[in-house]
């Protein structure tokens, strides 16, 4: 029978992880907000995969939400998602308090700049402060030698990746890839809003990057044109409210205006009242004459 520790502080967590390290074990952590599914269990298998000791965090951390965001009606079912961490074979859940994490007013935030200034962090001010702070905390407290994050969040991994370089953090950052249904849509925990035929809307966001993916595969390199041409798919549905569709460098996140090498195509839509995001890194491959 497997066997799961979990821990509600910061001191509990810190026990558990020094005991693994003293026997010798590579400490592998993969942060959430809970509501987990298959892309969370994939992060999680992938840190398996690489270290002798695994650690998940469930906390909906209430800074990266702005207001009137969704984090009072966020998905939250702690009991499940123990029972999928012990299936998976996770060795420790942190699921902390708001209390636990920020027991005092905090006027401590970590802030990447540049890199949030695009995509998401045009239309969430603050969210990406929210995030590095949190991920700078857990990063303290469970002090990992590897951090799991998925592609899907394309913006965020980044971000990460350029805090834990600038900070000199000891850790590296490992992003998965994004797990799909078999449709195509994203596997998100916010799916759960969807509705029966709004989650048939969905999938136009992962056939719109299909389409992106085609085009540029058949040597189209104007970003306008493709851009376009996704804005043309999403918009057959009703429900379908675009906040941004978006090709970027992959490094600096910036908007380019022809496709040279690799690229990021970025998207966010609301569906209904569902905010939804999705991404591909497409490569343009000169043809050889």
């Amino acid at each position: 029978m497997l066997y799961m520790e979990s821990a509600t502080t910061i001191e509990q967590v810190r026990q558990s992880v020094a005991a693994a390290r003293t026997a010798g074990k590579r400490i592998g952590f993969v942060p959430t907000m809970g509501a987990l599914h298959a892309g969370h269990v994939s992060l999680i298998e992938a840190a398996i995969g690489r270290c002798g000791y695994v650690v998940v965090s469930i906390f909906v951390n209430p800074t990266q939400f702005g207001p009137g965001e969704d984090f009072d009606k966020y998905p939250r079912d702690l009991e499940a998602d123990m029972s999928i961490c012990k299936q998976a074979g996770v060795d420790l859940i942190f699921a902390p308090s708001a209390s636990e994490m920020y027991q005092k007013e905090n006027i401590t935030w970590v802030s990447v700049d540049k890199l949030t200034l695009n995509l998401c962090g045009k239309f969430r001010p603050g969210h990406f402060r929210g995030v590095t702070t949190v991920c700078a905390k857990l990063f303290n407290i469970v002090q990992p030698d590897i951090a799991f994050f998925g592609q899907k969040d394309a913006q965020q991994a980044l971000v990460i990746k350029r805090m834990v370089a600038d900070l000199n953090m000891p850790l590296q950052i490992v992003v998965c890839p994004t797990v799909r249904e078999p449709d195509g849509l994203a596997v998100s925990s916010r799916n759960k809003y969807l509705s029966a035929e709004e989650r048939k809307d969905a999938v136009l966001l992962s056939a719109a990057l299909a389409e992106c993916e085609k085009l540029v595969a058949a040597g189209q390199r104007s970003c306008e044109a493709l851009i376009e041409a996704m804005r043309k798919i999403i918009s057959e549905s009703s429900k379908a409210q675009i906040e941004y569709i978006s090709i970027v460098d992959t490094e600096t996140l910036a908007d380019i205006d022809v496709i040279e090498g690799r690229a990021l195509v970025a998207l966010a839509v609301k569906i209904g009242s569902t905010r939804l995001i999705d991404n591909v890194i497409i490569s343009y491959q000169p043809r050889s004459a």
